[in-house]
């Protein structure tokens, strides 16, 4: 370890600090979309994985079933989402209407921007360097429990 360099200040307190400026951006765009970021996101894992059981997409997402459960409902009332049988009688299975398809299109275009907008401000080549640090920091630090996790 390096002890001529002393790092000062609170790392969680800047780390959440750049993260809420940050989805304050993405926020700002892709909710002209009428989805907020976390609902954006859910809507890609299902496009993505889906049909899914929502334990299973819970683990891949790293959120508890409850804040799942919390985030899918506006979804599936909106009808973007569905819930229907799964492979049993006791399983259900999580897909994308094809409304919910287009949505995240939508929603998917106005991320673009949002993403570009990012890059401009802070350079691409400091974007780069941020994504470099933060899959190294990740790799440094360990896993933390799933059942810790909760957003």
């Amino acid at each position: 370890m390096d002890t001529a360099v002393k790092p000062q200040g609170c790392t969680n307190l800047k780390l959440r600090q750049l993260m809420r400026r940050v989805a304050q951006h993405y926020d700002a765009e892709v909710g002209k979309t009428g989805l907020k970021g976390t609902q954006y996101s859910l809507l890609s894992y299902v496009v993505k994985l889906g049909p899914i059981r929502p334990g299973d997409l819970a683990r891949e997402m790293r959120v508890d079933a409850s804040t799942l459960t919390r985030n899918m409902r506006p979804l599936i009332d909106a009808g973007w989402l569905e819930l229907g049988p799964g492979a049993d009688g006791r399983s259900r299975l999580l897909s994308v209407t094809d409304a919910g398809r287009e949505k995240r299109q939508e929603a998917q275009r106005r991320w673009r921007v949002a993403q570009e907008g990012i890059n401009a401000m802070l350079g691409p080549r400091r974007v780069v360097e941020l994504h470099g640090l933060i899959d190294e920091c990740l790799e440094l630090l360990s896993p933390v429990p799933e059942e810790e996790i909760d957003e």
